[in-house]
């Protein structure tokens, strides 16, 4: 018996070493796939096409498996013992040819060469009790023709085709052990020999996948590409022998060294247009793909402007996780202060921690137990309901929503009769949605939170009740620094459909160089104050460079005189905003009717409305810059069908869509309200000049 658990462990070692070997495969694989984007990132200007045809060479390993029986091995051997199953590593070296246009997701591959397909079967024992091994040292010639198919034109690509095996070897060797049970035993000689009804040809398929790194830059005529892959060859059509049961499947992994030959790319581009707007000439210089670039430079760029905002407040207190006391980020008043408090004034009441861009208006929000109170002594028949939602437990939650009402107990004096609390593991309106599975952690640290609702009208926005429903606005009137209108335009239409990215260089006359970008999406806006620096005024040379996702470099240039100017500050403008739930790019039905009923009718004649989107941090920035967009052009339907109602076509409107511009966003993501305010469209009306 012992000498039967020795065989076994030697079996047990003797496949080891295959399974060892398919990991250093695939990490060699993974490693070498990393190389990818610094070489990418090294290209200098493109010179040379990508090529159509390569040639090379591959080679890899063939991890065989062994399926059915075999026993007779010739017409002099049959065995005593039939054996089943087994398996084996060989090697695959082979010649190649590939041709796939530059431009096309299809090519087709050609490889022929060496194909070993050896193995060892299980051991079996004998009769007499004696283990007995089989080893074959089976080879063909392979000639495997493939259609190859790159489906997002990158060097991702699957590839499948017939195979055709012809037979080069078919030798084996077979060697009886020794009966452990018998001592003083003299080993048997192996057998060796080739096995008999060995089928000459096979016909048989294969799938795989692989990616293409390139090794060169395409500053280089000849371009080096190595390609590892994997592919799977299933038994059908693999039986080796035209007698008994025995057949073979394969999985190969290994990498294929390609050169090709690219032609020259021309360095002069293409003068296609000239092209003239109101504002300024501008002249063009367009390249394949064709991309629209153009610059809107507003000679009056308004450097100040008294804005009166209404500003909604929204009715969330958000709790740190562990906590369920109010965190100190809120302004929480001490009894005695509440005599002075006043919404007008809240610049007196400032936070701890200003967590925004706009101060003025998170002040206003950090203020939100102190509105809330104030109002609810206003108007004694009010009343609110909290709810507290927490991960951890309705319990939690209760806890929470029980810290937010002895605030207003204990310092505003408001009758507890008039406010009823409960506790739930969810908010009724909540940030993480079913399936969810992207930035969890910001997303569940937004839905930690008391929500403060109401039916009493006093207290919340016009036409609106419920657990979504914000409290009534606060007016602010403030000095609007760089507003949106005087902003630089720069609008590469289709850019982000051709473009990785895109970056712009301004040259002044003297000759300085400022840089921009890099840019994923097609409308850029910057300050003229950032281009201007110190200046009043003056011309620059604008020149878009574009990376085009088959690694090409397209250029195009134009001229623009750029003018800053402060407005006085008697222009006045409002703004408005509208708040968003997660994810959602339709507004509420309740918001319908305030821009319908409130907001049109208060837009002068002949003004400008800018309705700008933005979203968080949460999520792709090419999906929310695309949701944000949705938003602003939500509220521009429902504000041009309210003029249209009242037979007014005098408004001209601009819409724009930031995303999650860090540049552009109205306030910052560190704690979850400033991601709530940033779910919102910012409404901007300015009367005629």
């Amino acid at each position: 018996m012992k000498t039967n658990n020795m065989y076994k462990q030697e079996s047990h070692l003797v496949r080891f070493p295959y399974a060892l070997s398919i990991k250093n495969v695939l990490l060699c694989g993974f490693i070498l796939m990393g190389f990818q984007t610094p070489v990418q990132a090294q290209q200098d200007s493109v010179k040379y096409s990508q090529p159509s045809w390569y040639f090379g060479v591959a080679a890899g390993g063939n991890i065989n498996f062994y399926r059915g029986s075999t026993q007779q091995l010739n017409a002099e051997l049959t065995v005593p013992t039939t054996f089943h199953d087994g398996s084996g590593v060989g090697l695959f070296v082979a010649p190649l040819i590939e041709y796939r246009p530059a431009d096309s997701r299809w090519g087709v591959m050609l490889q022929a060469g060496y194909d070993n397909r050896s193995g060892k079967f299980n051991e079996v024992t004998t009769p007499c009790n004696c283990p007995a091994d089989l080893k074959t040292d089976l080879s063909y010639l392979t000639i495997e023709p493939s259609l190859r198919f790159a489906p997002f034109k990158s060097g991702l690509y699957i590839y499948a085709g017939p195979r055709l095996a012809i037979n080069t070897s078919k030798a084996f060797t077979y060697q009886l052990g020794l009966n452990p049970a018998i001592s003083d035993q003299l080993p048997t000689a192996p057998v060796t020999g080739n096995f008999s009804d060995i089928r000459p040809n096979m016909l048989s398929m294969q799938v795989g996948a692989g990616f293409d790194i390139p090794l060169t830059s395409r500053s280089h005529k000849t371009q080096f590409m190595l390609s590892p892959f994997v592919s799977f060859q299933p038994y059908f059509g693999q039986d080796p022998r035209s007698i008994e049961t025995w057949n073979v499947t394969t999985l190969r992994i290994g990498a294929a060294l390609k050169l090709g030959s690219g032609h020259e790319i021309s360095k002069r581009p293409k003068i296609t247009s000239v092209k003239k707007t109101e504002k300024t000439e501008k002249t063009v210089i367009a390249v394949d793909p064709e991309v629209t670039f153009s610059v809107n430079s507003p000679k009056n760029i308004v450097g100040q402007r008294r804005v009166r905002e209404t500003f909604p407040i929204r009715n969330y207190v958000f709790f740190e996780l562990g906590s369920t006391e109010i965190p100190d980020r809120y302004i929480l008043l001490k009894k005695s202060e509440v005599k002075d408090f006043r919404e007008d004034q809240l610049e007196v009441f400032t936070p701890k921690e200003l967590s925004g861009r706009s101060d003025r208006q998170m002040v206003a929000y950090y203020n939100v137990l102190n509105i809330l109170g104030d109002r609810m002594q206003k108007y004694p028949a009010t009343t609110v309901r909290l709810t507290g939602a927490s991960m951890q437990g309705p319990e939690d939650g209760m806890e929470m929503a029980q810290s937010v009402k002895k605030y207003l107990v204990d310092v505003y004096e408001i009758d507890p009769a008039r406010i009823r609390t409960e506790g739930r593991i969810k908010p009724r309106i909540p940030s993480e949605l079913n399936g969810g599975t992207k930035d969890l952690e910001l997303v569940r640290e937004c839905d930690r939170r008391v929500t403060i609702w109401s039916e009493s009208p006093e207290l919340n926005m016009e036409f609106h009740s419920g657990p979504d429903a914000p409290l009534k606005p606060i007016v602010l009137n403030v000095v609007q620094d760089a507003p949106i209108d005087s902003y630089v335009v720069v609008k590469v239409e289709k850019g982000d459909a051709a473009f990785t990215s895109w970056t712009l260089d301004a040259t002044d006359e003297y000759g300085n160089v400022q840089n921009f970008g890099p840019y994923t999406h097609e409308i850029v806006s910057i300050p003229g104050k950032t281009i201007l620096v110190n200046r009043s005024e003056g011309d620059y040379k604008l020149k878009m460079t574009g990376k085009t996702k088959n690694g090409n470099t397209v250029v195009r240039e134009t001229t623009v005189h750029v003018v800053l100017w402060k407005a006085p500050l008697r222009e006045e403008g409002m703004r408005y905003s509208i708040l968003y739930e997660f994810n959602k790019s339709k507004s509420i039905e309740m918001y319908q009717k305030y821009l319908t009923d409130i907001v049109v009718p208060k837009i002068p004649i002949n003004g400008l409305v800018i309705i700008h989107g933005h979203c968080d941090i949460i999520g792709d920035s090419v999906y929310n810059r695309q949701l944000s967009l949705d938003r602003a052009n939500d509220v521009k339907r429902i504000m041009e069908n309210a003029l249209k109602a009242t037979n007014r076509d005098d408004v001209r409107f601009e819409v724009f869509g930031f995303g999650n511009d860090k540049d552009s966003m109205p306030f910052a993501n560190n704690h979850p309200e400033g991601r709530f305010y940033n779910r919102t469209v910012i409404i901007d009306i300015i009367p005629e000049k």
